[in-house]
């Protein structure tokens, strides 16, 4: 419990030490982790933007604080809930035990735009079809986390959680030595391991490579920054061929067998062979060296089955069916569209709704009723009536608000955090980079805390045991 209008416990010794900084040494740490940014060239696209493509990444420069105990249930509840998703999607996969008990129903999954049948009876290595999953998770009202939605497609934005605790080092660098924040340095190296893991027994020392569409894709600047922090190639699709069903990369020194492949394009571009024809970005004959088993990649093509937001109103019933377990995270109260009840629920509560589009992330395809417009609800209304099974609803929940250095001086933001789970080497082995990725909505009264969209980003730091009061104070 903690008082309103005054800094919860593990903050305390945080707000007695910034307001001795004062607002003119902020400013100077600000500007000193901008001009960071602006030299690392650490920038994102946002689409729509008239001024520019490229812009450098926005940041607040103040952190944000979780304490050990809750990061403890934040750890469990996001493992288990990866178990759980892994487990569903081999069985969905293959013997789809959770069809015919009841648990889901079949055609939701047939109708899903991420299901590929195409994957239909093919194995995965050691079954680990979500290698990394990022996690959006916001603070209820009550105090508690709860999950907002699961990204395990090709989730973005490690990279800025990683760049801005080196940024954090050095514009408060005396913190880090006796604040007890727990590091997140060891990413790129768990990463890496869970990819090692994924190549055939057979092979000692694996060659992987990250697949990337481009220099003109909005994450570009994160795939260039996770290859350099593993230490493997960053390749595009005309860097790839298959001869015979094995993958091989060009090389200055010939072509050299490729093992593993961390991709970041989405599964419609993977093959055109057996996908979108027209995609001049991945391989030809990838997909069969993948069915073939003599290639990895991660993740697998079709694990965007799991993160379809109307699956995703069911994650507390695949952990009770896998796993015999209740959730340790709680979901948020969601309406299927396709159920005509729950429409005609929320087609009357428009103006208090999020609705989202089910396939669709970085904020994209979405209605939020209380700051739309009445011709914007409209329009929302005749897409959930012509097409109910694209749209999930959701009651409008405030995000929880943060402190953020705006303009020169201290003003509360809505924020979400989103977290970056690694399955290394099997299913029931998860690592979990303690922190992740604050996302802050800048705009005063936002909720839209994208980057893709205008939103910022802050350092999180999880405290370790028996530093969650007074140990920041005087650090800083």
């Amino acid at each position: 419990m903690y008082i309103q209008g005054l800094p919860r416990p593990h903050y305390q010794g945080l707000h007695q030490t910034l307001s001795a900084l004062g607002a003119d040494e902020l400013r100077r740490r600000q500007a000193a982790a901008d001009m960071s940014f602006l030299h690392q060239g650490i920038t994102f696209t946002v689409y729509g933007d008239q001024r520019g493509t490229e812009k450098i990444f926005p940041y607040d420069v103040l952190p944000r604080l979780i304490p050990a105990n809750e990061w403890d249930t934040i750890q469990r509840g996001l493992a288990q809930r990866l178990i759980a998703l892994n487990l569903f999607l081999k069985d969905v996969y293959h013997e789809g035990r959770v069809f015919d008990e009841g648990i889901v129903p079949r055609e939701l999954i047939w109708s899903c735009k991420h299901f590929r049948r195409e994957m239909r009876g093919v194995n995965v290595p050691r079954d680990v079809y979500v290698t990394v999953c990022g996690s959006d998770l916001i603070r209820m009202p009550d105090g508690r986390f709860a999950v907002l939605e699961d990204n395990l497609r090709v989730p973005s934005g490690v990279s800025y959680m990683l760049a801005n605790r080196q940024v954090m080092k050095r514009v408060f660098p005396a913190v880090f030595k006796s604040a007890g924040i727990q590091p997140i340095d060891h990413y790129a190296q768990s990463l890496l391991t869970a990819l090692r893991a994924l190549a055939r027994p057979d092979i000692a020392d694996p060659h992987i490579v990250l697949l990337t569409p481009g220099v003109f894709n909005s994450a570009y600047f994160e795939h260039a920054f996770l290859a350099r922090q593993m230490g493997i190639q960053l390749v595009e699709g005309r860097d790839l061929l298959v001869h015979e069903g094995v993958v091989y990369c060009r090389t200055t020194e010939g072509l050299r067998r490729v093992d593993v492949i961390y991709r970041r394009i989405d599964d419609d571009f993977v093959d055109p062979v057996v996908f979108r024809r027209d995609s001049q970005l991945g391989v030809p004959g990838l997909f069969a060296a993948i069915r073939m088993g003599n290639v990895a990649v991660a993740n697998a093509v079709g694990n965007g089955v799991a993160d379809d937001k109307a699956v995703y109103a069911y994650v507390p019933r695949l952990i009770r069916f896998y796993l015999k377990q209740d959730p340790i995270l709680p979901n948020i109260d969601t309406y299927l569209m396709e159920e005509a009840d729950s429409r005609a629920f929320v087609l009357d509560r428009l103006h208090e709704m999020v609705v989202k589009a089910v396939g669709e992330s970085g904020g994209y395809g979405m209605l939020i009723g209380p700051h739309a417009t009445t011709e914007q609800r409209e329009e929302f209304r005749k897409r959930i009536i012509a097409d109910p099974r694209n749209y999930i609803a959701q009651p409008t929940i405030s995000l929880s608000h943060a402190p953020c250095f705006i303009n020169g001086s201290l003003e509360s933001r809505h924020v979400d955090l989103r977290v970056y789970v690694i399955c290394s080497g099997s299913v029931d082995k998860v690592v979990i980079c303690p922190g992740g990725l604050t996302r802050v909505a800048l705009k005063k009264g936002s909720l839209v805390v994208n980057s893709s969209q205008g939103g910022g980003s802050k350092d999180t730091w999880v405290l370790s045991p028996g530093h969650d009061r007074e140990s920041i104070g005087g650090a800083l």
